[in-house]
């Protein structure tokens, strides 16, 4: 029996936040060269997902180490306008978390900054009880660890557990914590999936 379910965010609930097509996106609406940009993306986004540095310094050192014809507001506003509700999954997590069988959770790699304005804005904390959020906890999907400290907090066996994910590597690592796994593909997909392992609105 499923006690449990813990949610990918970006790419299941909503649009990925600052992946690469929301990347691609802003770099393109500010003429910045993505050759460019991706070199020092990549030796920082480690440590900005995992709250080592904040947006600000992440930004300094991405877009404004020189003179832009656009503010740093400018370009932030952009990055969170790029998060958009994937539709009807929110409705259907806030459905099973409203039937009051599961405990609801999410595990997902995320920079503070953007997973506090999604969690805002899409008022997901009336959905989820417990955020495992990279820039919280400091360790990021697929590392086990993550998967670990999920179910240390919350004291479920791993079996009676399962996490929802969009890419397959990820599902893998909470399966082989011993958890039960299913890969979003669609919201159809995704109802029919768990209501295999008993998980369903009412």
């Amino acid at each position: 029996m499923i006690r449990a379910l813990f949610w990918d965010v970006g790419g299941v609930l909503l649009t990925n936040a600052w992946d690469h097509t929301q990347r691609a996106q802003a770099l393109q609406q500010f003429g910045l060269d993505e050759k460019e940009f991706h070199s020092r993306h990549e030796m920082l986004v480690s440590s900005f997902e995992r709250g080592k540095i904040g947006m600000e310094e992440y930004l300094d050192r991405t877009v404004f180490y020189r003179e832009r014809p656009f503010t740093k507001q400018q370009f932030r506003d952009c990055i969170f306008s790029l998060s958009q509700p994937l539709p009807g999954m929110l409705g259907f997590a806030r459905a099973l978390a409203g039937s009051h069988r599961y405990l609801m959770g999410t595990i997902n790699n995320e920079s503070r900054e953007l997973n506090q304005y999604r969690i805002e804005k899409f008022e997901m904390r009336g959905v989820f009880q417990l955020f495992v959020s990279s820039c919280y906890v400091g360790l990021r999907k697929p590392e086990p660890d993550i998967y670990r400290l999920a179910l240390e907090v919350t004291q479920f066996p791993a079996e009676e557990c399962c996490f929802i994910d969009d890419r397959p590597i990820n599902v893998e690592s909470a399966v082989r914590m011993g958890m039960k796994g299913v890969q979003m593909q669609s919201l159809d997909q995704l109802r029919q999936d768990l209501a295999a392992l008993g998980v369903t609105e009412n």
